[in-house]
């Protein structure tokens, strides 16, 4: 579920680009005798920018012409160890990706990110919002604590520097339809006011009824 929350935070956001593709859980192949037998990994996350938008099945490394430009583990219990050394190596020393991070979903204080710097990964210092900016995507992981698929937990998400977070397509859907409930509920609110004040003026229900293009049984509800 955090993967997934990962990744569909990021789409809308990708969604407003001519370019890039987000994923988890796919191989990801990097040999450089181009084959796909050998030197391959499934990050959890992925993100790449300045390639074209369409679905793949893999990211092939050699026919793609880059590798990806951030990649988030999530540690486990049976993959910490790896992550934080093999794959942080591999992620370091053969696809030289830009920046990588780690989120522990069930330990949230063990987080951590790294970029490359001249072939070497240095650590992300949190900011003054306690997040870890990513200078690729010119956005920032920060956690938050709140519900997401019936779940509630400390998630890893997606965030302006400003620390409004990116919301999944779903989470824009419910926030239209909240608006829109406000909205409707405002105009309510302002008619009912406003077949008040006319009654109080002294006029008929069958004249507010004309006047506002209502019937007089919505007029009588209203008042």
């Amino acid at each position: 579920v955090q993967m997934n929350l990962l990744i569909n935070s990021l789409l809308p956001w990708l969604d407003k680009r001519s370019d890039g593709y987000a994923s988890g859980n796919m191989f990801v192949y990097f040999s450089l005798a181009q084959v796909r037998n050998q030197d391959f990994r499934g990050p959890d996350f992925f993100a790449v920018l300045g390639v074209p938008k369409k679905e793949r099945k893999s990211w092939v490394v050699w026919e793609e012409g880059k590798a990806p430009d951030v990649v988030i583990e999530l540690l486990s219990a049976s993959t910490a160890q790896a992550d934080k050394n093999e794959k942080k190596l591999i992620y370091q020393n053969q696809l030289r990706i830009p920046e990588y991070f780690w989120f522990d979903p069930f330990n949230p204080d063990d987080w951590a990110g790294f970029f490359l710097q001249h072939g070497v990964y240095q650590p992300i210092m949190p900011n003054a919002q306690n997040q870890l900016v990513s200078q690729t995507l010119g956005l920032a992981l920060q956690r938050w604590h709140g519900t997401y698929e019936g779940i509630e937990a400390t998630w890893l998400r997606w965030a302006t520097l400003e620390g409004e977070l990116l919301p999944t397509f779903e989470e824009q859907e419910r926030q239209r339809a909240e608006q829109e409930r406000q909205r409707a509920e405002q105009v309510q609110s302002l008619l009912q006011q406003t077949i008040r004040n006319l009654l109080q003026e002294g006029m008929t229900v069958e004249q507010v009824a004309k006047l506002t293009g209502l019937s007089q049984v919505q007029i009588e509800q209203l008042r």
